[in-house]
């Protein structure tokens, strides 16, 4: 028999859904997920993973998770323990006009299952790298098709017709085209019957020790009165040491899987990045040959005496291997740990891990997986499935989880009120 969704749950529809960090912060405000869309196989693989989590947290049977994440069971062991309609939920497949079928009628089936009549959120938000200032550098981006996989939200919006929905990018989405795209998307929106606001906020304001500044388009029906709902900042108190000091130090090519320190601190506690009984995953260095540490040593010693980043041309020559000696200066940076927020974390750090240097000297190495999970804010009991090369990139192309927690509960709030006025008026 079909399950009703639980409670009071609102439901949502994920697009580009990524490894979740959006849709992290929606469930932990009390939405159920209806669908994650996703075309990458290893952000699916994460995706029904944190699905297999949640499924089970349901029941009460987290021992079973933990066994895997001690890989005392496969894969395929850990999946079969969870039923199928919870992996149907997503849906690995590319989003565009000759998927849109098979999409629909993967949604529509798991709405069945979830004896799901109305779509209350849809989230997400295309690849940025169209709309991205480093992207517009390159030739062709004014054809690149990325740039028109807003319509295809549209599509998904016009056939669900959803209460409301959140629409994610990079600021320079505001910019692009000069101006023309962000024109043409919210006239889209319009045409399909539901008007929008946007507003940039960024992470670091919402509990994130990262600056990370996004755009967010919140849209609701036309016919409802309403306006981008007020997101409550979260005072800093932390730094991002906080982070980082509970975790085991590892040189270049190791791993541990045990904490330094059996206490939490404040900051972990309170944003739930690491609870009791958590098992330690993903804390695993890269290998770095001896010339980079030494650079990773210099970074790290201008930094902790002068508070200053080390720029290229600053190296002694036996260290500068790169022909270019006068553009981007800045490609050694250290994840500073005496600052409330770190610098961005992206996507890149799948390829070298220059710009996030530990700010051990004692390591001198670059983040581990686990370490930029913290800094993106995913919680330590949430496993990311591939490569570390894969499991760097899902982290860096995420929405940072407490950043769309905060969103969530403003949302989940717009339409809680939303729902008591329209029982009032049909009382």
């Amino acid at each position: 028999m079909a399950e009703a969704v639980s409670g009071n749950k609102l439901t949502y529809i994920d697009l580009f859904a990524g490894a979740g960090g959006l849709s992290e912060g929606f469930v932990s405000q009390g939405f159920e997920p209806v669908a994650h869309i996703e075309m990458n196989q290893d952000a699916c693989s994460t995706l029904r993973t944190r699905a297999c989590y949640y499924y089970l947290k349901s029941i009460g049977n987290l021992k079973a998770y933990k066994r895997y994440l001690k890989k005392e069971l496969t894969q395929e062991e850990f999946w079969s323990l969870v039923p199928k309609k919870i992996h149907e939920r997503v849906i690995c497949e590319s989003l565009a006009e000759e998927t849109m079928a098979s999409i629909q009628k993967k949604i529509d089936k798991s709405m069945r299952d979830m004896r799901v009549s109305q779509i209350d959120l849809l989230v997400g938000g295309p690849p940025c790298q169209a709309y991205s200032l480093v992207g517009r550098g390159r030739k062709c981006m004014d054809n690149d098709p990325r740039n028109l996989l807003y319509r295809l939200y549209i599509k998904i919006i016009e056939r669900y017709r959803p209460r409301m929905f959140v629409f994610e990018n990079v600021p320079g989405l505001l910019t692009a085209g000069n101006g023309s795209h962000m024109k043409n998307i919210i006239q889209s929106f319009a045409d399909v019957g539901y008007s929008c606001q946007h507003s940039i906020l960024d992470a670091s304001d919402y509990g994130v020790l990262q600056h990370r500044k996004r755009v967010i388009i919140i849209g609701w029906k036309s016919s409802q009165k309403r306006n981008f709902p007020t997101i409550p900042t979260v005072v800093g108190r932390f730094k991002v040491k906080n982070l980082l000091s509970d975790l085991p130090p590892v040189l270049p090519g190791q791993s541990r899987d045990k904490y330094e320190k059996p206490s939490i601190n404040r900051y972990l506690k309170e944003t739930g990045i690491r609870q009791r009984g958590d098992v330690l995953t993903w804390h695993v260095a890269r290998n770095h040959i001896e010339r980079d540490r030494t650079i990773y040593r210099i970074a790290i010693n201008k930094w902790n005496r002068t508070k200053q980043r080390i720029r290229y041309n600053e190296l002694p020559e036996e260290l500068k291997t790169h022909k270019n000696k006068t553009g981007f200066l800045d490609r050694y940076k250290v994840v500073a740990g005496n600052l409330p927020a770190s610098h961005t974390m992206m996507a890149h750090i799948a390829k070298d891990g220059h710009y996030y240097i530990h700010p051990d000297i004692h390591q001198a190495r670059s983040l581990t997986v686990r370490e930029a999970a913290r800094i993106q804010s995913f919680p330590d009991d949430f496993y990311f499935e591939g490569s570390r090369t894969s499991a760097f990139t899902q982290i860096g192309n995420a929405v940072p989880p407490l950043m769309a927690k905060s969103i969530a509960k403003a949302i989940y709030s717009q339409l809680e009120t939303g729902n008591k006025n329209e029982q009032n008026i049909n009382s």
